[in-house]
This record gives C-alpha cells, sequence and structure tokens, in this order.
C-alpha cells in the first residue's frame, strides 16, 4: 500500500510539471534552474548565468496559480547576481503552483518558461527546542514538531567523541531519535537537522542547515570537550597545591624548630638581672651600695684577706719554723674564700683540741699542734 501511495504521488509530481522550453544558444545542453522554498516561505530560482548566457542580462517573470485564474506575471523583485550579471530571483511564496519565465532585457524575447509544483522543493528550517535525555548508555533527542506537514520530515542526529575525526549518522521520524551505546565517561558533540522524504514529499531530498553542536557527557552539559580536560586538570591542580602548601608547613615548622635551637646555640639568651634582683631596682633604685648596705643576701660573700703571720715556734729548727709559716697561710688563704657561716661552722669544728699533746704558746695563745704541724687560731 505504501509503494503505491508512492508511485501515485510520483505520478502526480510529474502530471504537474511543464516540459520546459529552454531557447538558448547552446541546444545540446538542457537548459537547467534550481528552485528552493525555504520552509513553504521563499522561493529561490537560480541559473548557471555563465553557461546559458554569456555576457547579457536577462528579465525574470513569475507567477503562481494556473493560467484560468488570469493571475498577472510579476517581474523578480530580487535579483540574484554573479559577476555583474543576473543569475537568480528571490521572491514570497504564494502557492504550490509556479509558473516561471525568462526573457531577455528588453522582455520582448522568451528565452525559458516552466511550470512546477514549489512544494516538492521545500528546505524545511533547523529544529526547534532540541532535547537530550541521557540514561545509561542510552541518549534519546526529541525536537518541537513543525507545524508543516511533519510526516513529510525526518530527525537526523549526528555525533563524534573527541576521538572520532568522522561524524555517525542516524534517522528517524519525525521528531524522535534513540540510540544505545555510549559511553557515560565519554565526551561527545551532537548536532540536529531536519530532511525532507523523497519522492513521497520532495523530488530533491532537501535538509534544514544544522542546528547548534552542543557537547555532554554523562547528561551534563558543557561548553566544549576540552573543558572536560580543564576540569580534570583544574583536579589535579588544585589537589597539588594543597599538597604543596601543607608540605611547606610542615618545613617551615622544622625550620622554626632548628631555628630556634640554632639560635639559642649561637646567641644564648642574656638574663635581665631586674627579676633576679627585684629589690635592687625597686626598692633601691640601682642602688648597689644602699643595697648590699640595707640587705642580708645570702649571695654576698665574706671577704677575708690572706694575712701571712709571723709565727714563734720556741724549741724549733729554722727549717721547722719555715714549714709551719708556710702552712699557717696556706690554711688561712683557704679560709678567705669561705663566707662567714661556713667560716665559724669550720673554726668551730677545728677548735677542738687534737689528739696530740705538743702545746705550742704565741705570746698570750695557746697552740695545739698535731703531727701535720697544722697551726690553728
Amino acid at each position: 500500500m505504501g509503494l503505491l501511495l508512492q508511485a501515485c504521488a510520483a505520478i502526480f509530481v510529474l502530471g504537474n510539471l511543464v516540459t520546459s522550453q529552454p531557447l538558448v544558444q547552446n541546444p545540446k545542453e538542457p537548459f537547467k534552474i534550481t528552485a528552493v522554498n525555504f520552509n513553504g516561505e521563499q522561493m529561490q530560482i537560480t541559473w548557471a548565468v555563465k553557461d546559458y548566457f554569456p555576457g547579457r542580462n536577462v528579465t525574470f517573470f513569475y507567477r503562481f496559480g494556473t493560467t484560468r485564474h488570469n493571475r498577472d506575471w510579476k517581474q523578480c523583485p530580487n535579483y540574484i547576481l554573479y559577476q555583474g550579471y543576473n543569475s537568480g530571483c528571490l521572491f514570497n511564496t504564494e502557492g504550490p503552483t509556479l509558473n516561471i519565465f525568462i526573457k531577455d532585457q528588453n522582455g520582448s524575447e522568451q528565452l525559458f518558461n516552466q511550470s512546477l509544483k514549489s512544494d516538492f522543493f521545500i528546505k524545511p528550517n533547523p529544529p526547534e527546542n532540541v532535547t537530550f535525555h541521557w540514561k545509561n548508555d542510552t541518549i534519546t533527542v526529541e525536537c518541537k514538531k513543525p507545524k508543516k506537514s511533519p510526516r513529510c520530515l525526518n530527525l537526523e542526529y549526528q555525533y563524534k567523541s573527541k576521538h572520532d575525526k568522522e561524524w555517525q549518522s542516524r534517522k528517524s521520524e519525525c521528531c524522535k531519535v534513540e540510540e544505545q551505546g555510549f559511553d557515560p565517561e565519554k565526551c561527545y558533540s551532537f548536532r540536529v537537522r531536519l530532511e525532507r522524504r523523497v519522492p513521497l514529499c520532495n523530488r530533491i531530498p532537501y535538509a534544514s542547515e544544522w542546528g547548534e553542536v552542543t557537547v555532554w557527557r554523562n547528561g551534563s552539559l558543557l561548553d566544549s570537550c576540552d573543558d572536560d580536560i580543564k576540569s580534570l586538570s583544574n583536579q589535579v591542580i588544585l589537589l597539588l597545591s594543597v599538597l604543596a602548601v601543607l608540605l611547606a608547613v610542615f618545613f617551615l615548622l622544622i625550620f622554626v624548630c632548628k631555628w630556634q635551637r640554632f639560635q639559642k646555640s649561637v646567641m644564648p639568651v642574656i638574663p635581665d638581672p631586674k627579676h633576679i634582683f627585684s629589690d635592687l631596682f625597686n626598692d633601691h633604685n640601682g642602688n648597689f651600695q644602699e643595697w648590699i648596705d640595707k640587705t642580708d643576701n645570702p649571695m654576698v660573700q665574706t671577704k677575708m684577706e690572706c694575712v701571712e703571720y709571723e709565727c714563734i715556734i720556741e724549741e724549733t729548727t729554722e727549717k721547722g719554723e719555715k714549714d709551719v709559716k708556710k702552712e699557717a697561710s696556706e690554711k688561712f688563704c683557704e679560709l678567705s674564700d669561705m663566707n662567714e657561716k661556713d667560716y665559724l661552722s669550720s673554726a668551730h669544728k677545728t677548735s677542738l683540741p687534737p689528739p696530740a699533746s705538743d702545746t705550742v704558746s704565741f705570746e698570750s695563745f695557746k697552740f695545739f699542734m698535731n703531727e701535720d704541724m697544722y697551726v690553728i687560731l
């Protein structure tokens, strides 16, 4: 049944076409025109001026409808030029049947005439409101259904990944296409257009211009596939930056710890005497002599001069006398390094009579001597 309808439509088209009557200079090459009906709104008729009318201009006339309606002929409102000569005409579409005449520049000589069905040369507009639905590995592409003859249209979409060189194409009846086998991890570019079916609706398979290219990855719309790479590289850069900062902080802490130790070893901290001798600065305003006189500071040591006394020991030899004087002098020097308290304690202990029985008299003092010949005062 479908084939029968297509055959009938083809017969109907051929029956409505009027045989061209070219009156050109080269009869060996039949005169050819190109007709395009832009979405049923504007007609464009073009011809090869350099092949058929070299070196001269022509005029174009047209009218829609049949001769029974006695419609007037209209001259072309907008010529298409090629190297300064008329090579086509652009005018509004006013009906399904079109009659055209091409005459010389004065309009007196007829060069070409033809009748054709304008609806069989329709070029549709790009699809509107295109949507993409991505689920798992399946993509569904839809567009808004056109008001004029949607049954005569096929929806075609093409796609390619960033690793593909050529576009992959899929077609389906208007206005929905579903395709499986897409990798959610890959980035794909898509473009969509509408195409007129032949021979049921068009003599020539005119298709619309491609719509805007869109880029998708796993259901997410991107500006370009490079953005996918940039987003990954940005994440890597961010991670590396965080690691670099942490590493820098770690080395900085180590440096600070080592620097404090190094600074203490090279430049030790000088203690502030203000805290140790607070009463010296707070009570005596730094007057050291006043502070010495009025405080009983345990840190002040009693200074004793080492004075050599001449010891006269009776009944001793000259040599023994010298040894006694030397030992007594050394003993006095040792005692001079003691503070007052230690000195009194030592003197008390040493004042005990030695076990020896020898007694030495020095003026009004008596000295007890042991075998080591120490003299104790």
